[in-house]
């Protein structure tokens, strides 16, 4: 799944651990009149599904469904009950079927664990063939998840209704009685009832349509492959499709509404193109017949990669060639690349419990990467990877991280899963480990891999065996011809930390994955001899005044240590070397004396590097002599890290201002992005506390670092993808801070696109600038937004949808936000983003923080508990306060929450954390930031 920033779930005992008892009291049924016969979350072993011949009818008139299930058990030992999943279905007349005959079976309903238990007054022996029958009938859910109508308007104004599903991680319950776990995978055969107007596609391709009583026909779909109840997928409604085929003969198709079917020719040629490079490198098959990708007008993820039915926002897959940006381009395919990965990597091999979801995750989101590199390499896909290690870390610095696999056991917990860790994490520790075993030893491991667990769940410790001695080819059959000949060849990396391809890799890895956080390695540089150490990086956090939720660093759990797997280069040498870093201290020698030294080449790996006060001095000279001797991955990571340093204290706040003093020359898009992430921060932390010549002093120092390049830029579309990108958020940066330049511009084109009705063709890369600029007078929103209405392009919407967040006028702030609530005119699974926006608008700040209070109940509601959208709220609406205040006010807030309604979550301690973090740092960093200010002037007056 791909998460974009779920019902509600009540459960009443968070953070039990696997097996938990569940007490006595809880065990019955709604009316109290029969004990139910399981205790745990999890199901028991002893019956297992096979086989599901599902039937399932959704009234699009009564927004209700009706259905029917058969489920074919194996029986492993001998039962009284059948314990498996339902959630606000009405179940009834279950039946099971055995050689004897067809015999009736008590309902029993756990609603605390979502589960059902199936009572035979006989025992049911074990080793015979049986089969369950149960009829259920529900609502159609307004929520994002499980069976649930979305709907969309025509350029009409028409309104029109659609089914579809959403099962990840635990919604198949709430559609169908399921064993809903991801190891108890089966084959299903779907069929579904619709109306003429209708049409219905699943996972797999339709075998037949049968004409019903009633003008409604229903569609039978051929019969899965063996896959877990999550990958489970059925939409109804009235799109439109084209389709191509694959070089293997796959049927690709992309459905949409059909006034948008326009917009789908890169995404069907991007899916085709994408396929057949998965089936290369991969060296498996895609095992469907056919692949159909569905344009979804509501949908809270980003998309889902359910096997066959890929599932989508419409932003997420819908492309104008004339409308949509080269960063839109770039995020389709990424997306469509992601889910295209969990094809195999998810589906065909499964993690066995949500405790691994980065198996998934961690594993699409780093070959999406790789994919759109080798598949459309004019859109620098790998210029964005550091951000998503920068945004892993952000989140894994923090004492309230979690390690990447982490035991997890109710619905909440798995929902809390899908995060940057998981994803973000789980790519550039996998990015890391393709760097150090080579790409060529990392994809033999991961072909092995495939073949060896194909079809079935695998834990951690079953990759890092099959990326253990990989020349070892006897369960790769077929292995590309490159790996054998690499094999043959015996050649693996030569280096201190190598032994053959008896390489460990598990002994490596466990830390990574089994321990959160992230090492910081100190580096001593004396003569030739470099002393090398290793800590823990956590951030410095406060005395807990107000708040004793958070674990200081003095509290924090025992000395955590990897295994680095560290690379470097010097000035003396343009040769990238290796060394593993086993223990908490280490020694270098170099054979020369070196002006500089640069740890994690490119940022491959996950750590960071202090160099201590003269290693710092070295590198502020070289950036400002001779940056280009650093390549651009280089230069970023040195400033992600100077000021990661500064919030633990190691760095002063001066020394990382002058590293980026040098940025004033800067045009390569990582180190320019990263530039950006770490100044803009500190100007809002300003700009919340209203410290005016602060303010003032921070966005001169930022213009003017900028200047010359935000001067270069030219408004109209050309250049590479790496240079348009930047073009489009150095104008949006620049219109924001009222560079009169960029302003002026903007303003004109606003205006002359305004008197034109909006039918005068801007260029895509300055929209959002133009669309800012305009945004800020009240004829200008109200125009965006009619605007906004009749555009039928998803990317022109997103831009204006930006936008109007960032806009002064506080009324029509207000206003969005209710109207994003209400879902009528503008759609609800935007409002998380468009509640983040505006909290970081100053003039907005207060007006997010008091929708999210007044309107909690609901929010948890639509968007579930525990999940990324809910998290994304809280921490994205708190984490610029920097105030005691504010730390007691959403303190107050959060711990007057039930536990049903989300206090347990993991996103509020986030939430406190960052706000500790940003006390700290405020109080111990605007004087310094004031002094350096005042110093810089002087100097610059001085060479005046």
């Amino acid at each position: 799944m791909f998460v974009a920033p779920l019902c509600l779930v009540v459960f009443l005992y968070l953070g039990q651990a696997l097996g938990a008892q569940l007490p006595l009291f809880n065990l019955h049924n709604i009316t109290g009149a029969q004990p139910f016969p399981w205790h745990q979350m999890r199901l028991p072993q002893s019956v297992i599904p096979v086989h599901y011949d599902l039937s399932i009818h959704p009234n699009l008139t009564t927004l209700t469904f009706t259905g029917v299930v058969r489920i074919q058990l194996d029986v492993l030992e001998d039962t009284k009950a059948i314990v498996l999943h339902a959630k606000q279905l009405e179940t009834f007349n279950a039946k099971l079927t055995t050689a004897e005959g067809v015999r009736s079976l008590q309902v029993v309903e756990n609603s605390v664990y979502q589960q059902l238990a199936l009572l035979s007054d006989e025992v049911i022996p074990k080793g015979q063939d049986y089969e369950v029958h149960m009829e259920f009938s529900a609502n159609l859910s307004d929520s994002y998840h499980g069976f649930y109508k979305s709907s969309y308007r025509t350029s009409s104004g028409e309104l029109r209704t659609l089914a579809c599903t959403q099962f990840e991680a635990t919604f198949a319950r709430a559609a169908f009685p399921c064993f809903d776990e991801p190891a108890f995978k089966a084959n299903f055969t779907i069929s579904i009832i619709r109306e003429a107007q209708h049409i219905a596609i699943s996972n797999m391709p339709k075998t037949k349509t049968v004409a019903l009583p009633g003008n409604v026909f229903e569609d039978h779909f051929a019969t899965t492959v063996k896959m877990s109840t999550y990958l489970v997928a059925f939409v109804v409604s009235d799109f439109h499709s084209v389709s191509k085929t694959t070089q293997n003969g796959v049927k690709i198709s992309v459905y949409a509404v059909a006034e948008k079917l326009n917009q789908t020719d890169f995404a069907l040629d991007a899916a085709v193109k994408l396929l057949d490079f998965f089936d290369d490198y991969f060296n498996f098959p895609y095992p469907l017949p056919k692949q159909d990708l569905a344009a979804i007008p509501d949908f809270q993820s980003g998309a889902m990669e359910n096997w066959g039915l890929t599932t989508y926002r419409e932003a997420a897959l819908l492309f104008h060639p004339e409308k949509s940006s080269i960063t839109d381009k770039l995020q389709i395919a990424k997306i469509i690349a992601h889910e295209l990965a969990h094809q195999w990597f998810g589906n065909l091999v499964t993690m066995e419990w949500w405790n691994d979801l980065w198996l998934n995750e961690g594993f699409a989101k780093f070959m999406e990467f790789i994919a759109v590199d080798a598949t459309y390499p004019e859109l620098q896909a790998s210029d964005l990877f550091l951000g998503k290690c920068y945004n892993a870390m952000e989140v894994d610095s923090l004492a309230s991280s979690h390690p990447v696999s982490t035991p997890v056991e109710n619905p909440t917990e798995i929902q809390e899963m899908f995060d940057d860790v998981s994803y973000d994490k789980g790519a550039c520790i996998l990015n890391m480990l393709n760097d150090f075993l080579t790409t060529e030893v990392f994809e033999v491991g991961i072909v092995r891999y495939l073949k060896r667990y194909s079809y079935r769940n695998t834990v951690n410790s079953h990759l890092w065996e099959s990326l253990t001695n990989v020349c070892d080819t006897n369960d790769l059959p077929g292995a590309p011809s490159k790996q054998k000949k690499f094999c043959s060849k015996h050649t693996l990396r030569s280096g201190e930390y190598y032994d053959g391809d008896k390489f460990d890799v598990k002994t490596i890895m466990d830390a990574w994955t089994l321990q959160k956080g992230f090492p910081l390695v100190n580096v001593d540089l004396k003569t030739r001899k470099i002393m090398l150490s290793q800590e823990h990086y956590l951030k410095i956090e406060p005395k807990p005044a107000t708040s004793t939720k958070t674990t200081t660093k003095a509290a924090a759990e025992k000395k955590l240590l990897w295994q680095i797997p560290l690379t470097y280069k010097t000035s003396g040498s343009t040769t990238m070397h290796h060394l593993l870093m086993k223990s908490e201290v280490d020694v270098l020698r170099l054979p020369n004396q070196v002006d500089w030294i640069k740890f994690n080449v490119d940022m491959s790996g996950y750590y960071i590097v202090h160099y201590g006060k003269d290693g710092w001095k070295a590198m502020i000279k070289l950036l400002l002599n001779n940056h280009t001797a650093l390549s651009g991955k280089d230069r970023a990571s040195l400033i992600h890290d100077v000021f990661r340093l500064v919030s633990i204290k190691k760095v002063s706040l001066e020394t990382a201002l002058d590293v980026a003093t040098y940025l004033s020359r800067e045009t390569d898009i990582m180190a320019v992005t990263q530039g950006f992430r770490e100044l803009v921060p500190i100007y809002k932390l300003i700009e919340r506390r209203e410290i005016a010549l602060l303010d003032q002093g921070m966005k001169s120092f930022m213009l003017n670092l900028f200047k010359s390049l935000i001067d270069s830029q030219r408004w109209d579309d050309s250049g590479s993808a790496s240079e348009r990108t930047l073009r489009s958020y150095l104008l949006l940066f620049a219109c924001v801070r009222n560079y009169t330049p960029c302003v002026t511009k903007a303003g004109q084109l606003f205006n002359m696109w305004k008197d034109s009705d909006g039918h005068m063709s801007l260029p895509v890369d300055v929209t959002l600038a133009v669309y800012a600029v305009g945004a800020q007078t009240e004829e200008g929103w109200d125009f965006l937004f009619e605007f906004y209405q009749r555009a039928l392009q998803m990317s022109v919407q997103s831009r204006i949808k930006v936008a109007l967040t960032i806009s002064p006028l506080r009324k029509k702030l207000k206003w969005m936000l209710e109207q994003s609530l209400l879902g009528e005119v503008m759609k609800t699974q935007d409002l998380p983003d468009v509640l983040v926006s505006i909290s970081r608008n100053p003039r907005g700040h207060r007006i997010a923080w008091d929708f999210l209070r007044a309107n909690w109940p609901t929010l948890i509601k639509k968007f579930e508990v525990g999940s990324s959208s809910i998290a994304h709220i809280v921490t994205g609406v708190t984490s610029p306060y920097s105030t005691t205040t504010m730390l007691k006010i959403v303190e107050k807030f959060f711990s007057s929450l039930s536990v049903e309604m989300g206090s347990g979550m993991r996103c509020i301690q986030q939430a406190y954390d960052v706000i500790l973090d940003n006390i700290n740092w405020a109080e111990t960093n605007f004087p310094i930031l004031q002094s350096w200010m005042k110093k810089r002037q002087r100097l610059i007056h001085e060479d005046l």
